[in-house]
């Protein structure tokens, strides 16, 4: 699979690389880092999604079952959500 050029950026750049981890780690320790991950793991519970799937998001508490690949590969600009 191609890397993005995010990717390619972090892999070329260590010192960002651990930087940008250092700031991730921080904001996940946030209220808003923190319900996002909680809505993320109650939408994957409640799927039941299997191993190598997501939980793709069709609307603000609904969703579907869905392939890793696929759904992180999605574009974002624009769309807030994907197709049901």
């Amino acid at each position: 699979m191609a890397s993005g050029k995010t990717s390619k950026y972090y892999k070329s750049n260590p010192a960002a690389a651990k930087r940008r981890v250092k700031q991730q780690a921080k904001y996940n320790k946030t209220k808003k880092g923190k319900k996002l991950i909680s809505g993320a793991t109650k939408l994957r519970d409640k799927l039941k999604c299997k191993k190598g799937e997501d939980a793709s998001h069709t609307g603000p508490k609904t969703g579907k079952c869905e392939n890793a690949k696929k759904n992180r590969t999605r574009p974002r600009k624009g769309k807030q959500y994907a197709k049901k």
